[in-house]
């Protein structure tokens, strides 16, 4: 049975779980899922040319069918196990959600720091070697994915349709997934196989035009970002995050501001120099609105289109939130 056939039986018994908002459209909710929580397998991705190991997590939908792969990229001092409620949302939407660790930069840097050496390693894990390294993590672990789908016997076999793949990723992982994906500075690095990509917390480059960096995505991109969405290593500001969008052509361009989003808000936990209380909506937003991007985009729903580029975003945001399309 599909996963959109689960959906509907289990509607008609009324034992789906329903976050719908006044005015959103019944015909399409992305925010319904089943009750309960998808499989999880904690793999390692072991790429010999590079002597590195990426480990990752992977959210399994009920579906056995071969599904979307839609990865994530931690920020700066994360984990594999960083966002799950991401995974977890996209994994009861049908979505394969690979979320992986990048060795180097990646928890471990703070971990196994002295305390009071702690942001002297976390900046120096996000200087250009550590970002090299990232942006090679991508495409070894979609090589890798291929193979485990072909593989006889193996947990992920006949599970993935890497060839409908979408990247994300918050702060360091939203530089590598612009990176991935179309940014021209790292043409090297793009990777067919990722049709969409969901960039959080974006930032423009140190130096140069934002319009030559930017001005040739070809693939749908969902900017999200808040109102003070200033990451405490890295020094970016609100002017690098917001010059991303208007920066990109037009053609299935979006931009998300939440009204007092911190950084964190796109992960689980606070942050520290987080001033402000979290906004219970923040989350509800954040989950909406990207799997409404992914139906669009890798599953190419026109419900989940007609959502997306009509009312279905405003639906799901506070009055103060900022949302544009182009």
């Amino acid at each position: 049975m599909s996963t959109r056939t689960l959906l509907h039986a289990l509607a008609a018994s009324g034992l789906l779980f329903q976050a719908r908002a006044p005015g959103t459209d019944r015909g399409y909710d992305p925010l319904a899922v089943a009750a309960g929580r998808p499989a999880v397998q904690d793999l390692m991705v072991v790429d010999a040319a590079r002597r590195r190991e990426v480990p990752l997590r992977v959210y399994l939908p009920a579906d056995g069918s071969a599904a979307p792969v839609v990865l994530f990229s931690h920020g700066l001092g994360g984990s594999r196990e960083t966002s799950a409620y991401l995974g977890t949302h996209w994994a009861l939407r049908g979505y394969v959600a690979v979320f992986l660790q990048h060795p180097e930069s990646d928890d471990a840097v703070w971990r196994e720091a002295p305390a009071g050496q702690r942001r002297a390693a976390l900046r120096k894990a996000a200087g250009p070697t550590q970002f090299l390294r990232r942006v090679e993590d991508v495409p070894a672990v979609l090589d890798q994915l291929e193979r485990w789908s072909r593989a006889h016997g193996h947990a992920l076999a006949g599970r993935l349709d890497v060839g409908r793949a979408g990247m994300s990723g918050h702060s360091f992982g939203a530089v590598t997934t612009q990176a991935v994906s179309g940014q021209r500075a790292a043409w090297m690095f793009t990777d067919s196989r990722i049709r969409a990509a969901i960039v959080m917390s974006p930032s423009a480059p140190r130096r140069g035009n934002p319009r030559r960096a930017f001005g040739e995505v070809r693939i749908p991109w969902l900017l999200m970002t808040g109102t003070r969405d200033r990451a405490p290593i890295g020094d970016v500001d609100m002017e690098s995050r917001l010059a991303v969008f208007p920066a990109l052509p037009a053609g299935a361009k979006y931009e998300l501001v939440l009204d007092g989003a911190e950084h964190s808000a796109f992960t689980d936990r606070a942050l520290p120099g987080d001033s402000a209380q979290r906004k219970p909506n923040h989350h509800r937003a954040i989950l909406a609105i990207s799997t409404a991007f992914w139906d669009a985009w890798l599953r190419r729903d026109p419900a989940a289109r007609a959502w997306l580029d009509g009312e279905g975003p405003r639906s799901v945001l506070d009055r103060a939130d900022r949302w544009q399309r182009k």
